[in-house]
């Protein structure tokens, strides 16, 4: 068992840190911006919460975060009450966040002047993912801090793995979210096309759904996409934040991204409908409107 603390507790959070408590069996401590939702984590888990991200953070072995952006990763780590303020020498920082490259080298690099080892740890799967302990995690790190912090991390994860130095997660991650873009994007049209040649949907994702064209977006979203439902997953408002992130990194290193940028695009016309809290599916209702 290990002593534990977890900064964040939104809809991946809540559930993530619940794993580690429960499944995990650490000492858990949480912080969250509304103190309503610690007590509401603690009471349902049994742990303990703090008032600051440096009271849940001091003697922990492992500090979690997993926040909203750059600048609040930034001011739960390194700002005034950050845990960096109080992280022991020997303890490691994990960040589950979906941030910058740029930020996940700069938190290495503060932490290393702490004694402190650092991962950054975005992970991919989603609400439910978070919520059974299925996640995809994919780090950056240095190959020691990695394996001594893995068989913690496995307590909310199905699959772990080291990509490369610190700065590495986030790059994977950045993938993960190009490739679901152009994925989601033509199985949008797919549909889009199917009913207005008057196919029956539903059976032809079965038939399809079997080869070539096959995705986990198209066995999971298929339906409520067919039924113009929208509220089952990760939002647009979030997606198109992470897509901001991959083309800004795409400037720098001179990738050509030409149909993630269009689906960047074609979110902001979504956002522009209203569906800022859509899922990310909800591309066919711009084809529909």
């Amino acid at each position: 068992m290990a002593k534990v603390a977890f900064i964040g507790l939104g809809v991946m959070g809540f559930p993530m840190a619940g794993h580690l408590k429960v499944k995990g069996g650490h000492d858990v401590t949480v912080y969250n911006r509304t103190a309503a939702k610690s007590a509401a984590w603690a009471e349902k888990f049994g742990g303990k919460s703090a008032p600051t991200p440096a009271e849940a953070a001091r003697d922990a072995d492992f500090v979690f975060t997993c926040v909203g952006n750059d600048d609040d990763l930034r001011s739960v780590t390194s700002g005034k009450d950050g845990v960096l303020q109080t992280m022991k020498a020997g303890a490691i920082l994990i960040d589950n966040t979906t941030a910058s490259a740029d930020v996940a080298r700069e938190l290495y690099a503060a932490a290393k002047e702490k004694g402190v080892g650092f991962i950054d740890a975005p992970v991919s799967g989603g609400q439910a993912g978070a919520e059974n302990g299925v996640l995809t995690v994919m780090c950056g790190a240095e190959d020691a801090v990695y394996e001594q912090a893995k068989p913690v991390i496995d307590a909310f994860a199905r699959m772990v793995g080291l990509m490369g130095a610190p700065g590495a997660g986030q790059l994977t991650k950045m993938i993960n979210q190009i490739c679901i873009a152009g994925i989601v994007q033509g199985l949008a049209e797919g549909i889009h096309f199917g009913k207005r040649a008057g196919l029956d949907i539903e059976k032809v994702v079965d038939v399809i759904s079997k080869g070539a064209a096959g995705s986990w977006q198209m066995e999971n979203r298929h339906k409520t996409m067919n039924e113009g439902k929208y509220d089952f997953g990760f939002a647009i408002d979030w997606m198109r934040k992470d897509l901001g992130i991959v083309l800004d990194e795409a400037r720098h290193n001179g990738a050509k991204l030409p149909l993630t940028a269009l689906v960047d695009q074609f979110y902001g016309d979504v956002q522009a409908m209203g569906g800022n809290r859509w899922d990310t599916s909800s591309l066919l209702a711009r084809l529909e409107k």
